[in-house]
């Protein structure tokens, strides 16, 4: 991909059109780490050209995959033997990369993966993946930055998530397919992208009953030909949706954000009513009027089906402008307010304390030099930088280009005046 330094942007008036939704990130980087399971010709559909599909693309080729794009089609030719080593080159550059551990280690019997690293808000450790990979069989070990798993004979259990954790939830899907006997995962995370991953699981070949629910079961296929490849289209992309939503939130305006699901984001959408915008389902997505200027509200970051961690930054942006005074929480993970000093060189009056951010609107933002620290603070940056006054500069925009496919040109097409260089 053609790397892109900063985003400019110039605030206007409303955003009006239709804008469409690629699809999902936090989907494709599952079902691509997914197709190690088992040998064979797989195609992916719905894929979005974004840095972190090459990244994982790059991942599978250094295991012996290839792997072609043909418009928004992703071939990838798994071989009959693989090796089971994500490289820390590659691995450091995002932390998707743990997902393949599972996979690895139900497919070869063991796993050596380098120490994931991905985007700068505050730790995020593995435990829970390694804890449930060892209630199946696994032994691990660490040695010169990188994780050894091994087990020769995976076995179903029942794991308890101390926390619904997506990862862990898909590292452990993955290995218990190959298992011998019944997995019982408790706590699971509920995810729309879980869903997805076990969909395509199943069409290879798993039996996997309860994905979208907080217990989902895996009857292992523990041989060799029980998995076969398989076609997937990936689902839209709900984060990136939410970023529009709360673009148009803040400029006023009318958009269709096409392809979007509702009902992969029905609590973001109920809390922007409340907020005042008009929000519907609509044949080709979701369709969404907002007035000139929002009312504030509270909100909190839940695990699935709440408002996710990865909304909040764009509910702070949204709040920076709105009517009144909101406080936003969260509940997820720490170092998740690293852009609020971004949006006060903006003139957002924002304080933080611990956990929460008090978000007193102002009328009208001011255009001002800001750095993006990750792909959601970013794409938040941006947003604002359609309701501030004068030009705003997003430097460090190839962290958004890791999650949005031509962020720039979508806005574009809705009227925003927006340019990656």
């Amino acid at each position: 991909m053609e790397s892109i330094e900063q985003i400019r942007v110039r605030g206007g008036g409303p955003l009006e059109g239709s804008i469409p939704v690629g699809g999902a990130k936090n989907s494709v980087l599952k079902l691509m780490a997914a197709t190690l399971l088992a040998e064979g010709a797989y195609h992916l559909h719905n894929v979005p050209r974004i840095t972190d599909v090459d990244l994982m693309s790059d991942l599978l080729c250094a295991t012996g995959c290839s792997v072609a794009r043909d418009g928004t089609t992703l071939r990838i030719d798994v071989p009959a033997e693989i090796e089971p080593v994500a490289p820390y080159e590659i691995v450091e550059q995002f932390r998707a990369s743990i997902v393949v551990m599972g996979p690895m280690l139900a497919r070869c019997g063991e796993a050596r993966v380098a120490m994931p690293g991905g985007d700068d808000f505050g730790p995020r450790p593995i435990d829970m993946h390694v804890r449930g990979l060892q209630e199946l069989g696994a032994e691990f070990d660490t040695a010169h930055g990188y994780i050894h798993a091994r087990s020769q004979n995976l076995q179903g259990a029942r794991v308890l998530l101390e926390f619904p954790s997506v990862g862990a939830t898909e590292n452990l899907v993955m290995a218990a397919v190959r298992a011998k006997g019944t997995t019982v995962i408790d706590n699971a995370a509920r995810e729309p992208e879980i869903a997805d991953l076990c969909e395509l699981l199943n069409k290879m070949g798993a039996q996997i009953i309860g994905a979208g629910s907080s217990t989902i079961t895996i009857a292992g296929v523990d041989s060799q030909d029980a998995l076969h490849s398989a076609d997937h289209t990936v689902i839209p992309d709900r984060i990136e949706a939410a970023t529009y939503l709360c673009a148009v939130g803040i400029t006023g305006g009318e958009i269709t954000v096409a392809g979007a699901r509702h009902e992969h984001m029905s609590m973001l959408c109920q809390k922007l009513g409340e907020m005042g915008m008009r929000i519907s389902h609509d044949p080709d997505g979701i369709w969404a009027l907002a007035p000139r200027r929002m009312t504030s509200a509270d909100c909190q970051s839940l695990p699935y089906p709440g408002i996710a961690t990865d909304f909040k930054p764009f509910l702070v942006t949204l709040l920076a402008t709105a009517d009144g005074v909101g406080i936003v929480t969260e509940n997820l993970f720490s170092g998740r307010f690293r852009y609020v000093d971004e949006l006060r060189r903006m003139g957002a009056d924002i304080r933080t304390d611990s956990h929460h951010a008090v978000i007193r609107g102002v009328e009208r933002l001011s255009g001002a030099p800001v750095r993006a620290h990750d792909i959601r603070a970013g794409s938040a940056l941006v947003i604002a930088g359609l309701a501030a006054d004068g030009e705003t500069i997003v430097a460090d925009a190839d962290h958004i280009a890791r999650g949005y496919d031509d962020l720039a040109g979508k806005l574009r097409g809705i009227g925003g005046d927006v340019i990656a260089e």
